[in-house]
């Protein structure tokens, strides 16, 4: 239990990219007032917190919905989490911030989706709360692991321009390449076990 919540943690740890989401919150969120940006930061954590709970609750429902096989799934979505860890070793896995046409709500959009409920964190939240896998009681534990990143990634939101003051620039990039190379390796973990299954259901 003990290892599984480890694991669960360092991977939506790498996927999540607190460090990334930093990033983006200080670039997307510099002409607002301290208040505003305050504001922004629990909103953004408290949208990304239904979107990837849903998914706990509804994601494998979906699946089985349409026929889906979990090792399939796990299969398919181990190859796209070792992509989006190649993404943050050789590129940047936070979203670029692009000229605004329409004002919208930046805690929406790109904060909490693709940055914080990114599509590697949807697909990490389903392959942690399998339900052939894992009791409920699993399945519990690794939503508030979930919710645990979701608030330490807050607290740095909150704290965004004292932390990035403190690690700089370069800082940042080394932390989220060596997050890059760890959901890699996880991701590795994760194709080799959804095989195993595969062929095992053969």
């Amino acid at each position: 239990m003990s290892e599984k919540l480890i694991r669960d943690f360092m991977m939506l740890w790498a996927t999540i990219d607190p460090i990334g989401t930093l990033s983006l919150f200080l670039g997307v969120t510099a002409a607002y007032s301290a208040q505003q940006r305050k504001s922004i930061a629990l909103r953004c954590i408290a949208y990304s917190a239904i979107i990837l709970l849903a998914t706990i609750i509804v994601g494998q429902l979906l699946l089985d919905a349409m026929g889906i096989s979990l090792p399939s799934f796990q299969i398919a979505g181990s190859a796209i989490l070792f992509l989006f860890g190649l993404q943050m070793i050789f590129g940047s896995a936070a979203p670029k911030k692009t000229e605004e046409d329409e004002p919208h709500d930046v805690a929406v959009f790109p904060l909490a989706i693709p940055s914080i409920a990114s599509p590697g964190a949807i697909m990490a939240v389903t392959l942690a709360t399998d339900n052939d896998q894992f009791e409920i009681v699993e399945q519990a534990a690794t939503a508030v692991t979930m919710l645990l990143v979701l608030a330490i990634t807050g607290a740095m939101l909150l704290a965004a321009e004292r932390i990035h003051r403190a690690i700089g620039n370069n800082g940042a990039a080394i932390l989220v390449r060596v997050m890059g190379m760890i959901l890699a390796a996880l991701a590795t973990e994760s194709l080799i076990e959804g095989i195993t299954l595969a062929l095992a259901a053969q």
